[in-house]
């Protein structure tokens, strides 16, 4: 399949499985699953089509369940759904990449997660280089996740080894050099 019909396939389930499932007749189980079979009867492709989109993914977003018979996005949902990741220990700096013409009101307000269900942050700089990229000159932030998870503050990893927390206050961040 071209990287034009990958990337196409992959935005439509992104926009099903983290927003809007029901524009296409499903709904999310527990952990945000469906069965791969709705799914490709929804999206009116072949299961071959669906691990290419799978596997190619640039960012992971996309896993399956242990049997292949149900297939989630690991992260990014703005629906309703209760992802079950179960707390872990961050290490102790996490990182996020913006622009820096929300630099005023990050860190008035912190990062907060929007209509997400939580706060994206990587132990990669160079990947929120290219995320702070997408909106302008971008910028990395350090987190100290490690004063964070002492003060209280609780922290989930994904398959795809993005870590979520539900809002980083402004006191935990610093622009990193």
């Amino acid at each position: 399949m071209n990287a034009e019909k990958l990337k196409k396939i992959s935005k439509r389930m992104s926009y099903i499985l983290r927003h809007q499932p029901d524009s296409v007749g499903l709904t999310l189980s527990p952990g945000g699953w469906v069965a791969v079979e709705d799914l490709l009867a929804a999206l009116k492709i072949s299961r071959e089509q669906l691990n290419e989109v799978v596997v190619t993914n640039d960012k992971q977003r996309f896993e399956y369940s242990e049997d292949a018979s149900q297939i989630r996005a690991r992260q990014g949902h703005s629906t309703l759904v209760d992802l079950q990741y179960e707390a872990a220990t961050p290490p102790n700096l996490l990182f996020r990449g913006t622009a820096t013409r929300f630099l005023h009101s990050i860190f008035e307000k912190g990062l907060i997660k929007g209509n997400r269900h939580h706060v994206h942050l990587s132990i990669d700089r160079e990947t929120m280089i290219a995320v702070g990229s997408r909106h302008g000159k971008p910028v990395v932030l350090e987190v100290n996740a490690k004063q964070m998870v002492n003060d209280g503050s609780q922290f989930y990893v994904t398959g795809n080894h993005v870590w979520l927390t539900d809002h980083v206050p402004p006191q935990y961040l610093r622009e990193f050099p």
